[in-house]
């Protein structure tokens, strides 16, 4: 694979994309950790009484743990897209070595694949968060 086709304007352009969403997507996960450990209804003596109040809780805690494992998965795409960055293939796409288009880039900063090999990728691929089942 050869080095990236972005700019050194673009390649620092697009690392000051990839801290920012960085340090917001660390604030969220702090935020989360910081809830559940304040919930309520972590304490059995504060717990939801009826069935209802039970089941919307635990359908929240579920939301809460998928949005936060959402933000954990991106983290550690942030972290790879690095990881390319300082290693010169940051814009190229890590299946086909075709050069991934800067206004991909600009959108998600942290794409490591063209368009044409990410639908592939998609296809063969599950995607998403599983949410938990309470038993």
């Amino acid at each position: 694979m050869s080095d990236s086709t972005l700019t050194p304007i673009q390649q620092a352009a697009l690392s000051v994309r990839l801290d920012a969403r960085e340090r917001e997507l660390q604030a969220e996960v702090r935020a989360v950790n910081e809830e559940a450990a304040e919930t309520p209804s972590r304490e059995p003596h504060l717990q939801v009484g009826d069935l209802r109040e039970q089941g919307e809780e635990r359908i929240r805690d579920a939301a809460r743990y998928a949005e936060k494992e959402r933000d954990i998965q991106e983290l550690r795409q942030i972290a790879e897209a690095r990881e390319r960055l300082h290693g010169g293939s940051y814009g190229l796409c890590i299946d086909c070595g075709t050069a991934i288009p800067f206004a991909r880039l600009e959108a998600l900063p942290f794409s490591e694949r063209c368009v044409p090999c990410q639908e592939a990728y998609e296809a063969t691929h599950p995607t998403g968060v599983r949410i938990p089942v309470a038993r």
